[in-house]
């Protein structure tokens, strides 16, 4: 039986981690941070995710962690890379973190001698594993790549929120392999690894990297849709977006799934794809038109709720707004609509108040003088002439809630 260390104990990292070890296999989990380390070797969650704590006691037996790679290397028998890509000045994705964990792999895979895996899952942009971390290994391993070690790009199409229950029922995995022997052994892993194997798409290093940000630009795009179809209903007497993409999901080439009007798509990863295959087309010497339109369509969102809401808001309107992580059941802030919401009202002459029971601190911080961020929901409802819900009215995280809004 194989056992796996998981590289950046971030949220999905130590999602994997406690998700492989809850199937019985042995984990090893590297990360820099020690307080990560300290917290799954004491059983604890290292990071906010929907059920990581429980998993984490639950499998203590089975999982550890340590600050050293040589360490985890020795120990595994495949390695998933699960480090920061963050986008850089030119819309691409930055590589420092991925250079540096696989520098110090290669270091680790010098000293061993049997077959290794290295997996990285980490978002990065066609050509990066293949020519930018792949040579790094080699070079520091003194080894060869084929005959040595074995080196896929294999991502996750995972939620914030429902990490654990999307890496272990994902529609698909993706597999791009260097060569057979690498994919072979990665498709074999999930295949133990998974509950339901579910079909495994096989490919180069460059078509996997590739397809990763396809799938969430599509996404969006579909997104993106549905609030075009919103604002055209807003505008016809008797107008249903909810009616109309109902009707439309029920077409098997279309589907219902992210067909929502909505305030759109914000965290850590949609907003950022589309920029970067703008990018990576005007690289290649041509354009991602519908990528670049997509994004701006989003971004324009906030905007369009605030000419809405024009008439109800004279200046010094006291505005609640409920939902300021991106997402439900998420104390993430990055790109949220929220946000950029109550700094446009702010900017407008509104006095914002703001309430998430998730995201209250990291809000506060990020909105600074546009708004007062609130512990009681209560407190807001009570102070507000106009309330803006910007989470999902099917999904709400509150007992209770007043006002309008023009999506909710």
């Amino acid at each position: 039986m194989s056992t796996f260390s998981i590289v950046g104990l971030g949220k999905l990292g130590a999602s994997m981690a406690a998700a492989i070890a809850s199937r019985g296999f042995k984990v090893v989990g590297v990360d820099v941070n020690a307080h990560a380390v300290d917290a799954v070797n004491a059983g604890r969650a290292p990071a906010q995710e929907t059920d990581l704590g429980d998993l984490i006691a639950a499998n203590r037996e089975r999982l550890r962690a340590t600050t050293s790679h040589r360490e985890a290397i020795l120990e595994s028998d495949v390695t998933f890379v699960i480090v920061p890509t963050p986008t850089d000045e030119s819309g691409g994705f930055s590589l420092q973190y991925a250079a540096w964990a696989f520098g110090e792999i290669g270091d680790a895979l010098a000293r061993k001698h049997n077959y290794h895996l290295v997996v990285l899952t980490s978002t990065v942009l066609p050509g990066s594993t293949r020519y930018g971390l792949l040579p790094i290994l080699e070079q520091r391993s003194g080894k060869q790549c084929g005959v040595d070690f074995g080196v896929c790009y294999s991502p996750e199409f995972i939620a914030l929120g429902s990490v654990i229950r999307d890496f272990l029922h994902p529609d698909f995995t993706l597999v791009g392999e260097f060569d057979d022997r690498s994919g072979r052994t990665l498709a074999d892993a999930y295949a133990a690894i998974l509950p339901k194997p579910p079909p495994c798409q096989r490919m180069s290093l460059e078509n996997a990297e590739l397809t990763k940000i396809a799938v969430n630009t599509f996404v969006t795009t579909k997104v993106a849709y549905a609030n075009m179809l919103a604002d055209l209903c807003e505008r016809i007497p008797g107008g249903d977006v909810d009616v109309v993409s109902e009707a439309l999901g029920l077409d098997a080439r279309i589907g219902r799934r992210y067909l929502t009007g909505a305030l759109g798509y914000g965290g850590p990863c949609f907003p950022r794809d589309n920029v970067a295959l703008g990018y990576l087309a005007r690289v290649l010497g041509t354009r991602a038109e519908l990528a670049e339109t997509t994004d701006r369509m989003n971004r324009s969102l906030a905007g369009t709720v605030l000419e809405r809401l024009n008439l109800s808001i004279v200046h010094g309107t006291t505005v609640a707004v409920l939902g300021l992580a991106y997402k439900p059941f998420s104390h993430v802030i990055e790109e949220s609509q929220g946000i950029a919401l109550a700094k446009a009202l702010s900017r407008h002459g509104a006095r914002v108040v703001a309430h998430d029971p998730l995201a209250s601190s990291l809000a506060s911080h990020e909105l600074k003088d546009h708004g007062l961020v609130l512990d009681s929901l209560h407190d807001c409802l009570r102070q507000a002439s106009v309330v803006v819900i910007t989470t999902p009215a099917g999904r709400s995280r509150w007992s209770t809630a007043g006002g309008c809004s023009r999506r909710s």
